[in-house]
């Protein structure tokens, strides 16, 4: 297809969110724009055991803060296996730079999480990313 849509590097997500209301938005709002939700988890132990599964993930949207512990020890994780991380935030620690691909500042648009999302599947692909949404930095390395 000449100008048909590219495919997505990026399609499964993993949502670590302890807020029910914000995982409940977000697990919907992503699943109306076609990527399928591997699981909602609000525990550090069930991100990392979920990760560890072989599980196909993607990418894996994290909060830094949760009730049981951190989202870096998700990104941890995450990088051992290989898979991006995007933390999606109210801030965004220093170490997040290691760890992650990107960093979105709560609260942030439903489009700006999207635009985030595909800023590293650009990344991914080789590209450079088309829109940089507000409040979101785009880490260099990007595993």
């Amino acid at each position: 297809m000449l100008f048909g849509r590219r495919k997505r590097r990026i399609s499964r997500l993993l949502v670590v969110e302890d807020e029910p209301l914000v995982a409940f938005d977000t697990e919907h709002f992503l699943t109306d724009s076609g990527f399928t939700i591997v699981a909602t988890v609000d525990r550090v132990a069930d991100a990392t055991a979920l990760i560890g599964s072989g599980t196909g993930v993607d990418l894996v949207l994290a909060d830094v803060n949760l009730a049981d512990g951190s989202g870096l020890d998700v990104a941890r994780a995450a990088r051992t296996h290989e898979v991006p991380v995007l933390f999606v935030t109210g801030n965004c620690p220093v170490e997040a730079q290691q760890l992650a691909a990107g960093c979105l500042a709560k609260p942030y648009a439903q489009r700006d999480l999207l635009a985030a999302i595909q800023a590293i599947d650009a990344v991914l692909a080789g590209n450079k990313p088309k829109r940089m949404p507000p409040g979101f930095r785009l880490f260099d390395q990007v595993d």
